[in-house]
């Protein structure tokens, strides 16, 4: 094995944080962007003399491949990872943009966000997965973590608590318990899990996800659920301003007051954090 290949496999395996499923893409991905590297001419790199110029390097390379920016995206942020865990996460820049990627700095400029009705919900005949989807409509959250969500740790009455091997990236966080429909639903997922989770306790995480996904797109067919934190984000940022964002509102940012420049650089970060994103710029994909 290649010097920086069995450095990474080491890095990895020493530093487990995130989630099974995360890890384990995580190390394949920098398997592959270490043979690709060396590909590339790069053969004396070690795992601790990562430098811009080599991210940058397999940037070109990938647009050269037709890879897809959001795949790039993907890529770039276990390069990240792999930076910080080395102490070069500061040669890369706070956004890929400033690497050169293509669309990392692309506006959006329509909402993707929707919101499930009574009648799409019950195609979902199973009712744990019915439960997951409900939860990540009201709460913002993703596959993953709504289908591990555990009631009996993660609920405080007036807020819940998601453990970081649960979320994308291995970042706890907390949530806050505010519109009218978060309380009933929490209660329907302790009367139905008790002191588990909304995976049935004879599955695991992989085997539900399998059948989650077969439930959701093939037998329901609903497509971009995604779209439900985009929807949670639109209404968290009305309820923490007292204004739509931008998609819903013909608004400027341009013609807010300065206060009301602060209250809504203030929304956008507590929606950043309700999300699980660490960067505030990315409210811009849900917000406008």
């Amino acid at each position: 094995m290649r010097t920086l290949n069995y450095q990474l496999k080491v890095l990895c395996e020493h530093n487990r944080d995130g989630s099974f499923v995360n890890r384990a893409k995580r190390a394949t991905s920098l398997q592959s962007i270490a043979d690709e590297l060396h590909n590339l001419g790069y053969i004396h790199i070690n795992a601790h003399s990562l430098k811009r110029k080599h991210v940058v390097a397999l940037i070109k390379h990938w647009d050269k491949n037709g890879i897809s920016p959001r795949s790039q995206a993907n890529r770039v942020a276990f390069i990240r990872w792999w930076a910080k865990k080395v102490g070069r996460a500061h040669l890369l820049g706070s956004n890929n943009a400033e690497l050169g990627m293509m669309g990392a700095s692309r506006k959006v400029t329509q909402s993707k966000a929707w919101t499930i009705t009574p009648d799409q919900l019950q195609r979902v005949s199973d009712p744990y997965i019915r439960l997951s989807i409900q939860m990540q409509q009201a709460f913002g959250l993703r596959r993953e973590e709504a289908l591990k969500f555990k009631p009996s740790y993660a609920d405080h009455i007036d807020y819940i608590s998601l453990k970081g091997s649960w979320t994308k990236g291995g970042r706890p966080r907390d949530i806050p318990v505010t519109m009218p429909d978060q309380r009933p639903l929490l209660d329907e997922v302790h009367a139905k899990v008790a002191d588990g989770s909304l995976i049935p306790k004879d599955k695991t995480y992989i085997q539900y996800q399998k059948k989650y996904d077969y439930m959701v797109n093939g037998v329901a067919k609903l497509r971009n659920l995604h779209g439900l934190r985009h929807a949670y984000a639109q209404k968290r940022y009305l309820m923490l301003t007292g204004w739509p964002c931008p998609f819903q509102n013909d608004k400027t940012k341009k013609q807010l007051t300065s206060e009301e420049r602060d209250l809504d650089q203030s929304a956008r970060l507590q929606v950043s954090h309700e999300l699980g994103h660490g960067r505030i710029e990315i409210t811009s994909v849900y917000l406008g």
